[in-house]
């Protein structure tokens, strides 16, 4: 298989006119509010999903330059292997962010704790379900000494297209 084709199924607001100065995760965009618009051609399998607090946002970096498999990534000064790092520079430029789910009008998602800029194409949604998705992480490598820069840590610019 050489290619894989995703189609949009929606598109996700925020206050991020840019990806620079942006939180890098969403439990460092606490309170931050946005929306998804998701298409019509896809609003049907929204039904149900209002019963969960929490959701997965599956999305394109569509502003990121080429991939690159080493990358210095925002909390720490030294390279590392993309896969050991959550850096949008990937070779398939997908990413994941977990939010809260406020409500849902029609087609339109409200949702707060956003680090996602204005205007990314939305690939996907998943509800959060703890007894699914959570587990006792025993390592969390290199960030294990980083990971404490994250409330003060934000998108620098180093990933956009030039």
């Amino acid at each position: 298989m050489r290619e894989i084709i995703y189609k949009p199924i929606g598109i996700i607001r925020s206050p991020y006119k840019e990806p620079k100065g942006i939180p890098i995760q969403p439990t460092a965009a606490k309170g931050i509010e946005g929306r998804v618009e998701v298409y019509m051609d896809f609003s049907e399998g929204l039904k149900d999903l209002e019963g969960f607090s929490h959701i997965i946002l599956l999305y394109h970096f569509h502003l990121i330059v080429n991939s690159k498999l080493i990358v210095k990534p925002y909390m720490d000064d030294d390279y590392h292997g993309v896969f050991a790092t959550r850096a949008p520079s990937r070779p398939n430029p997908i990413g994941l962010s977990i939010v809260r789910l406020m409500k849902i009008d029609d087609n339109i998602l409200y949702i707060k704790d956003v680090d996602i800029v204005n205007g990314t194409p939305l690939i996907d949604i998943k509800p959060l379900v703890p007894e699914f998705d959570l587990r006792n992480v025993e390592k969390i490598g290199w960030l294990n000494r980083n990971v404490n820069k994250l409330p003060d840590s934000k998108d620098d610019g180093r990933f956009l297209k030039k």
